[in-house]
C-alpha cells in the first residue's frame, strides 16, 4: 500500500508554484512539483527515495543532509541547518539553495521548499554587468553595433536573446544569440535566413501588447510563447532543443517616443527579479540608439554647414575671379585680335622665308593658346543658365572623343567606351554638357600615358544617368578630391587648372553631382551623376 499523498486541490496548487518543492514520507518522496522535476531532470511520476535524492547534494553537504533525512523520516525535531546548500541539477550546474521545511497534510509528512539562495546575488551581478555595458553602448556610433553589443552582454550572462526589429507593420529578427541547431532547423523550414523572415505585427498580439503598453511581459512558459511566434515545426524544434522550464521576457525598445522593436530573452534562469534588470537594460538600449541618431543628425548638420561654407567660399572666389577675368578678357582680347590679324597678313607675305614662316607659325600657335586660356577663364566664371532639352549622354561622349582623338597636342591612349543599353535621355543644356564632357575627356587623355587606357562608362542610376571616366595617369593620391575642382588647382605641370572647375560648374548647374577619387590600380576616377 503506497503512502498517502496531498489532497487533489493542494496537489494542483503546489504543481504550478515556480519554487521547487517535495513532500517526504518516511524514506521516500511522495510528491514532487514541476519545478523540482525540471531542476532534477525527473520524469513525471518519478518519486526517488530519500537516499537517491540525497545523492544530488555535494559531498560536503552530506554531514548534515543525512541526519536531516533521518529526522524527517522519524518525525523528530529537525537539527540545525546551514543557511544554504549546494545541489547538482539536471543541467550539470551546481545550484545554491536554501531549505525551508514545514508540516505536511498528515503528521508523518514534511513539506520541503528549495529556494534559490543565489537569486539576490545573481540579480546584483546581472545589474552590474548591464550597467557597465550601458556605458559602452553610449560610445557606439552605429545602431547595429549597439544591438550586437547588447545581445552579447545578455548572452554572456547565460541567457538566449534576440532583438525583434519593427519595420512598419512587420517584425523581423535582428541580432541574436540562439542555439545554432535551432537556427539551422528554422532556416531549413522557412527556406531562407531567419533574419529575412517577416512576421506580421498583427499576427503576434503578445508583442503588439508589449509595444502598445510600453511594458515588459514575463512568460513563465517560453515554449507557449514560441508556439505563438513560429510555425508548429519550428516551435517543436525549439521545445526539443532548448532546456525544459525555460521562461521568457519580452521588453519593449523605444527610441524617444517611437517604437523600435522588442528585446526577447529566454532561459530557465530567468526570474521576475532578473527580468526587472533586463527590462531596465532595454530602456538603456533605447537611450543608446537615440544617442546614435543624435550623433548621426549632428554629423549630417555639420556636413551640411561645411558644404554651405564651401559653396560660400567658392562663390566669393568666383565673384573675385569673375571681376578679374572681365578685366583680363577686355585688356587681352583686343591685343590678341591685332596679333592674329597681323599673323594672317604675314602668312601671305612671300618674302618671309623658311625661318620667318616658322616664327610666324609659332606666334600664331601661342596667340591661339592664349585665346583658349581667356575663353576657359570666362567659361569658369560666367553665369550659367541651362536651357534644357532631351540629350543623349552617350552621344555627347562620342562627339567629345571624336573632337579630341588624333590631336597632336594630346597623347593617344586606348579608349574603352562601355555604354549600357537603353540609357534614358536626360533634360540638359546640350552646349554646356558638351563643354563639360569635352573638358573631362581632355583631362583623362592628358593624364594617361601614350600606351595607357582610358575607360569610359555610361549607366542608368536611380533617378539619373552616370558617366564614369577612369585614366591610368599619376592620379590624385594624397590630394583632397574636392580641391581638384577649384580654379587654377594644378595636378600637371602643363595644365591650366580650369577644365575641371568648368566641369563642376556645369554639373551643379544641372542639379547633378561630381566626384573624384583614386583608382586602386592607379590613376584617377571621375563620376558625373546627372538627374533625368
Amino acid at each position: 500500500m503506497s503512502p498517502p499523498s496531498p489532497a487533489a486541490p493542494l496537489d494542483g496548487l503546489l504543481q504550478v508554484l515556480p519554487v521547487p518543492l517535495f513532500v517526504v514520507h518516511g524514506d521516500r518522496l511522495v510528491f514532487t512539483n514541476n519545478a523540482l522535476r525540471v531542476l532534477l531532470g525527473l520524469r513525471e511520476g518519478d518519486l526517488p527515495s530519500v537516499g537517491e535524492f540525497n545523492a544530488r547534494f555535494s559531498p560536503e553537504e552530506r554531514a548534515w543532509v543525512e541526519p536531516l533525512s533521518r529526522a524527517l523520516a522519524r518525525g523528530e525535531p529537525l537539527p540545525d541547518q546551514p543557511a544554504w546548500v549546494r545541489m547538482r541539477g539536471a543541467d550539470g550546474r551546481r545550484h545554491v539553495l536554501s531549505l525551508i521545511t514545514g508540516p505536511g497534510r498528515i503528521p508523518q509528512e514534511q513539506l520541503v521548499l528549495l529556494l534559490d539562495a543565489e537569486g539576490g546575488d545573481a540579480v546584483r551581478r546581472l545589474s552590474t554587468v548591464l550597467v557597465s555595458t550601458a556605458a559602452e553602448l553610449l560610445r557606439c556610433r552605429d545602431e547595429t553595433a549597439v544591438l550586437e553589443l547588447a545581445v552579447e552582454a545578455v548572452h554572456r550572462q547565460g541567457f538566449y536573446v534576440s532583438v525583434m526589429l519593427l519595420e512598419g507593420d512587420f517584425l523581423r529578427h535582428g541580432p541574436m544569440r540562439q542555439e545554432a541547431e535551432s537556427l539551422a532547423a528554422a532556416e531549413r523550414l522557412y527556406g531562407q535566413s531567419v533574419h529575412a523572415v517577416r512576421f506580421p505585427r498583427a499576427a503576434m498580439p503578445h508583442l503588439e501588447e508589449v509595444l502598445t503598453r510600453r511594458k515588459s511581459v514575463f512568460h513563465p512558459d517560453a515554449f507557449s510563447m514560441a508556439r505563438q511566434l513560429h510555425s508548429p515545426e519550428v516551435a517543436e524544434s525549439i521545445e526539443r532543443i532548448y532546456p525544459p522550464g525555460s521562461r521568457a521576457l519580452d521588453a519593449p525598445l523605444f527610441v524617444g517616443d517611437e517604437p523600435f522593436g522588442v528585446l526577447a530573452v529566454q532561459s530557465p534562469m530567468l526570474t521576475p527579479a532578473n527580468a526587472g534588470a533586463l527590462e531596465l537594460f532595454a530602456q538603456l538600449i533605447g537611450g543608446a540608439l537615440e544617442n546614435v541618431r543624435h550623433h548621426r543628425a549632428a554629423d549630417a548638420r555639420l556636413a551640411e554647414v561645411s558644404r554651405l561654407q564651401g559653396e560660400l567660399v567658392a562663390s566669393e572666389r568666383l565673384t573675385a575671379l569673375g571681376e578679374a577675368a572681365g578685366v583680363v578678357a577686355h585688356e587681352v582680347r583686343n591685343p590678341l585680335g591685332a596679333i592674329l590679324n597681323t599673323v594672317a597678313v604675314l602668312k601671305r607675305e612671300p618674302r618671309l622665308g623658311p625661318s620667318g614662316a616658322a616664327a610666324v607659325e609659332m606666334l600664331e600657335e601661342e596667340a591661339i593658346r592664349l585665346e583658349d586660356i581667356v575663353r576657359d577663364l570666362l567659361d569658369t566664371v560666367r553665369p550659367l543658365e541651362p536651357r534644357p532639352r532631351p540629350v543623349q549622354l552617350g552621344e555627347l561622349v562620342h562627339r567629345a572623343l571624336g573632337q579630341l582623338q588624333g590631336r597632336e597636342d594630346l597623347p593617344t591612349p586606348h579608349v574603352v567606351f562601355d555604354e549600357a543599353p537603353e540609357v534614358p535621355d536626360l533634360a540638359g543644356d546640350e552646349t554646356l554638357l558638351q563643354l563639360a564632357i569635352t573638358h573631362l575627356m581632355r583631362n583623362a587623355l592628358q593624364a594617361s600615358p601614350a600606351k595607357g587606357t582610358v575607360r569610359v562608362a555610361v549607366r542608368s542610376v536611380p533617378g539619373g544617368v552616370s558617366l564614369v571616366v577612369e585614366d591610368e595617369g599619376p592620379g590624385i593620391a594624397g590630394v583632397d578630391p574636392q580641391r581638384v575642382f577649384e580654379p587654377f588647382f594644378l595636378t600637371r605641370a602643363n595644365g591650366r587648372g580650369l577644365g575641371l572647375a568648368i566641369v563642376r560648374r556645369v554639373v551643379l548647374a544641372h542639379g547633378g553631382k561630381v566626384r573624384a577619387g583614386a583608382r586602386p590600380e592607379g590613376g584617377a576616377r571621375f563620376e558625373l551623376v546627372l538627374p533625368l
